[in-house]
């Protein structure tokens, strides 16, 4: 079985979410089970930054912009378990400080950049000969099973193609006004509900949801939450309309990256079966952000985007009752400048509680998950999460809210047999939020059940294999059917 994948994002290459972690892991697992895997992204600066060694390919792509051709050129390297990856080379629409926008705002001009990069990838895929399945991510590569059905003789080679979109995040969706609608090259009549039009916009997320052959999500929950109204963010009625097209696959771990076993970026190793270099990790965390070294006292983690979406305001809504606790705190992320300074107040106020890192730092978000006791995910949707994941097999217990790929992930403890992973709450309110954490901390205190749920948690297994076999019997119930 041939695959070929199209993202705007991969690791270790260019990242901005959870999209680059799926699209780095996910190839390398498939072709480990014997799929012919090809990715193709655009060519970043980051890309050549980071000294990756890539190789430029003599062949030009002819892409139709509007009225008008664009070139670009091709450069491919490979990565894992012989993963081929191919950057398509257009400078005016890639070679830029960000992804897909700055501080300020999305770049102007995505509508077209993300056209461009749909019809490029197909134009890339022709050159590279038909696979049997099209891999599409996110908003970003909505397009390409929109011109394929739309532009079909266009793409008359790849008509036996099956396609499949991967919707990591359904609050994004690539929506745009409608006079951009001539950077498609498609007749006005797909400028309508059953296409792309949305509420007078261009919707190139619904283009994909509504064309492609099957559309995949990146937990069983999730798949479910978004085709309600809550969760779907209005798009539930175009998924309700594709009936069992919709299908949830949790994402898993690269465990070569996230395990105590062999983590270098943390005080000292430790495992299942010896737990000792836990301490260890916990005394060095206390140090490195300014805590009293007080290895007894719970320590309590969270590593996130300082956003609504995280339920950062029912973690501040709980702090102030949680820091008057015998308890710490530390916490790593940015996000609203507003939320930053709130929590920037909280570890003032509480100084010997309270430690608040602003900014990305990956070896201290390794810290985190190696030195704490118990990680908090409060988050209010969640599709899929990972940080929760990197918790449980680092023995820090995690406390999440029962939404998404949060509920799929962890195991609710039972009070009576101390059989778990996690503790999780449902309201998303401050008090419900409380009242977990404070569960947990009852069972910490009780050393004999808080190993036997360390224990439980840090076998749980969420390699990528499992999802790699997933996504393989997709592909071939989809290849099995007539075109």
């Amino acid at each position: 079985m041939r695959v070929i994948m199209a993202a705007s994002e991969a690791v270790p290459f260019a990242k901005t979410g959870g999209l680059a972690d799926v699209v780095g892991a996910l190839p390398p697992a498939l072709q480990q089970q014997g799929v012919e895997v090809a990715v193709i992204l655009p060519k970043y600066p980051s890309i050549t930054e980071a000294g990756t060694a890539v190789r430029r390919l003599d062949w030009t792509l002819t892409v139709p912009v509007s009225s008008r051709t664009v070139t670009a050129g091709v450069l491919a390297t490979t990565v894992a378990n012989g993963v081929a990856i191919y950057f398509i080379e257009a400078d005016p629409y890639f070679a830029r400080d960000a992804l897909y926008g700055t501080a300020s705002g999305d770049y102007l001009d995505n509508a077209e950049r993300f056209a461009f990069f749909s019809r490029a990838a197909l134009a890339l895929t022709q050159r590279l000969g038909a696979p049997d399945i099209l891999h599409c991510h996110d908003w970003q590569t909505g397009l390409i099973p929109v011109f394929l059905r739309a532009d079909a003789r266009r793409y008359a080679d790849l008509a036996r193609v099956r396609t499949v979109l991967t919707v990591h995040n359904i609050g994004y969706q690539g929506a745009f006004w409608a006079p951009d609608w001539h950077l498609l090259n498609l007749d006005w009549a797909y400028f309508s509900p059953d296409w792309l039009e949305f509420y007078d916009y261009i919707n190139y997320l619904k283009g994909g949801l509504r064309t492609a052959d099957a559309i995949t999500t990146v937990s069983p929950t999730y798949a479910r939450e978004i085709q309600t109204p809550e969760f779907g963010c209005a798009m539930e009625g175009v998924l309700a309309g594709r009936g069992g097209a919709v299908t949830g696959i949790l994402n898993g771990v690269d465990y070569t990256e996230w395990s105590p076993e062999h983590d270098p970026l943390i005080a000292a190793p430790y495992s299942v079966d010896d737990l000792a270099g836990k301490t260890a990790c916990k005394v060095a965390l206390q140090a490195a952000v300014g805590l009293p070294v007080e290895p007894r006292v719970p320590l309590l983690g969270i590593v996130s985007r300082l956003v609504e979406q995280k339920g950062i305001d029912l973690l501040t809504g709980a702090a102030t009752a949680l820091l008057r606790k015998r308890v710490q705190l530390v916490v790593l992320g940015s996000g609203e400048p507003w939320r930053e300074r709130l929590l920037q107040n909280l570890a003032a106020m509480f100084p010997a509680r309270c430690a608040v890192r602003i900014g990305y730092d990956n070896a201290l978000a390794h810290q985190i998950e190696a030195g704490c006791d118990i990680f908090l995910m409060p988050s209010r949707y969640e599709p899929c999460g990972l940080n929760q994941m990197y918790s449980l097999r680092y023995g820090t217990i995690p406390v999440v809210r029962a939404t998404g790929g949060l509920e799929d992930s962890v195991v609710d403890v039972d009070p009576a047999s101390g059989r778990g992973t996690g503790f999780k709450f449902v309201d998303a309110t401050a008090a419900a939020l409380l009242a977990c954490i404070e569960r947990a901390l009852a069972a910490y205190r009780t050393p004999r059940c808080w190993r036997m749920i360390m224990a439980q948690a840090m076998r749980a297994d969420f390699s990528w294999d499992r999802s790699a076999e997933a996504y393989i019997d997709l592909y071939r119930r989809l290849v099995e059917r007539s075109p």
